[in-house]
């Protein structure tokens, strides 16, 4: 395989960008080598500036459910954009993809769109600060929120911990008011709640990680998240933006039947354009601006061509079988990975919720971000590039998750499983 144009390229970004890219993980740090430039893609593929052909699994980042270029989606984006790409004002548009997701998402009883996930956290935080009048978060270690100050912090010794900046430019003033607890640890959580419920103003929580691959919560840890908040008048934030009808047309909250305040969407909302919503109960979200006190503006929220994704999106996805077929292709890749893992002696544990998954290269049960480290980087590496050099695209880290589309066809799942099983047979 060669990728000597994506090598003389990457050399010309890097005199023009941050490692040469706009996004971290895009520079393949986590894996070495040289990052892949993509030309473009179509229902399961993409394609390299050096002609290579990939079967696409990570789909920029879980969006593309449909796959990319979808022909329903790309026919009314180019009436959309005839008609102009941003005005500043109210649309129908918005309306409409508003009346998608509350019908998808009864928890949502009103929403304000925005333009990422980022956004979306953020502003979820600061309503709830707004509606309860306390100022301290609780997040989970593994779980990532976004590039906001605030949730930049990881967890330090002990189960309990308060926030220390993960990233340079954050001051641990910003971060003072994070709590980050283990995932999937329902002891820990009580024990904090019942110590510090007087200053808490909210959780929020990835119910699936898929930062730190694909973490699984407990059945009794998500129970515990919403029995216990609303115990002491505390918001349960869900960070939809990865799982949102990824999981089932429902999300997360319809997937594992919890409830939260506030979701937080993203990604398959804007079928590919960037978008990010944030919703709830109709009394917390009075408090937004200009409704309430909590501020929040953006001159590009409800952007006309990103509502139009959305709602085309939404639209395939609503139709009756639509889930079944995506879950067939899912279990048919689930099954062939496991299969081939054990025939090929692989050290390896898959996880999966919905359409997306992880392969972690270690022999322990992976149950939140202490055990995720256990994994091989350096085999999952080799695997990587194994992989790239039979045509599959994966997600250039450990520890990030997987996803299919429907554009995925029975022989793309076969070729799949095949190169896995001969990418095992090298490490």
């Amino acid at each position: 395989m060669k990728l000597k144009k994506s090598k003389r390229f990457y050399k010309k970004a890097l005199s023009l960008m941050p490692a040469g890219v706009n996004s971290p993980v895009r520079a393949f740090k986590a894996v070495g080598g040289n990052p892949i430039f993509i030309s473009k893609g179509k229902g399961s593929k993409i394609y390299d500036i050096d002609g290579n052909k990939y079967i696409d699994y990570v789909l920029s980042w879980g969006p593309l459910i449909l796959g990319h270029a979808h022909p329903s989606v790309v026919k009314a984006l180019k009436k959309a954009v005839e008609r102009g790409t941003s005005y500043g004002a109210p649309t129908l548009l918005e309306i409409e993809l508003s009346e998608l997701i509350k019908k998808a998402i009864p928890s949502i009883q009103k929403i304000r769109m925005v333009n990422s996930g980022t956004e979306a956290t953020m502003s979820a935080i600061r309503v709830a600060r707004g509606f309860t009048k306390r100022n301290k978060v609780v997040k989970f270690e593994g779980c990532y929120h976004g590039h906001v100050d605030g949730l930049l912090v990881s967890a330090g010794s002990g189960g309990a911990t308060f926030g220390i900046p993960d990233s340079l430019g954050v001051p641990q003033s910003y971060v003072a008011e994070t709590i980050v607890l283990p995932f999937n640890d329902s002891e820990t959580f009580k024990k904090t709640l019942k110590e510090h419920y007087k200053d808490i103003a909210c959780v929020i929580v990835e119910p699936v990680v898929g930062n730190m691959g694909c973490i699984l919560p407990k059945e009794e840890f998500l129970k515990a998240l919403r029995e216990e908040t609303e115990k002491y008048g505390i918001l349960l934030i869900f960070d939809e933006v990865m799982t949102g009808f990824r999981l089932c047309f429902g999300g997360a909250q319809d997937y594992y039947g919890i409830k939260p305040d506030i979701t937080c969407l993203g990604k398959v909302i804007g079928g590919g354009l960037p978008v990010g919503a944030y919703g709830g109960k109709a009394e917390i979200m009075s408090m937004v601006a200009p409704e309430g006190g909590v501020y929040q503006a953006g001159t590009l929220s409800g952007n006309p061509i990103a509502m139009t994704a959305g709602i085309e999106t939404l639209r395939i996805l609503s139709k009756p079988g639509i889930y079944k077929k995506l879950e067939e292709r899912m279990v048919q890749l689930e099954e062939g990975l496991k299969d081939v893992a054990k025939r090929a002696r692989a050290k390896v544990q898959f996880y999966r919720a919905g359409t997306m998954f992880c392969t972690y290269f270690t022999e322990t049960e992976v149950i939140n971000a202490k055990t995720a480290r256990s994994s091989d980087t350096e085999k999952f590496k080799k695997f990587f590039w194994q992989m790239i050099k039979r045509g599959v695209y994966i997600a250039p880290s450990q520890f990030e998750a997987g996803f299919i589309s429907l554009a995925h066809s029975e022989k793309d799942i076969e070729k799949t499983i095949k190169a896995a099983f001969e990418a095992f047979k090298t490490l």
